[in-house]
């Protein structure tokens, strides 16, 4: 894997800016709108995916950023239990809802890959300086 120096060069990042931006716009039309509830949530949510990415990355150090990678996995599946409510109660077709369904399974499995990729790494390095 080669050294990434900026947290917007991350993949997942990527994924997770353009739900909360496609989310946001979501929010900006009814029945959403009026719901300042469930839109405030859904909006924290999605964007708390690629938040935690950017602090994570930004500590400089592979254990934080494990540690927030994992938040932002938490994140992406709080975001994807809103929208299956949203789903089953009418408030978001079905189409929106089947893209950021699958778009937020493609962020935590590769969010998972990459976790599983850093702990892999930093256990290897220890194992080297033994």
């Amino acid at each position: 894997m080669s050294k990434i120096d900026r947290f917007e060069d991350l993949e997942i990042w990527k994924i997770a800016n353009a739900i909360a931006v496609d989310v946001y716009l979501l929010c900006d039309n009814e029945p959403l709108k009026s719901d300042w509830g469930m839109k405030d949530q859904i909006r924290r949510a999605a964007c708390s995916m690629s938040d935690n990415i950017a602090e994570g990355f930004e500590y400089n150090n592979n254990p934080d950023f494990i540690r927030f990678l994992n938040y932002a996995k938490g994140s992406s599946g709080e975001f994807r239990n809103k929208i299956v409510i949203l789903n089953r109660s009418g408030k978001i077709e079905e189409t929106p809802f089947n893209d950021f369904y699958l778009r937020s399974i493609e962020f935590s499995s590769k969010t998972k890959s990459l976790i599983e990729y850093l702990r892999k790494f930093e256990a290897d390095k220890k194992r080297k300086k033994v």
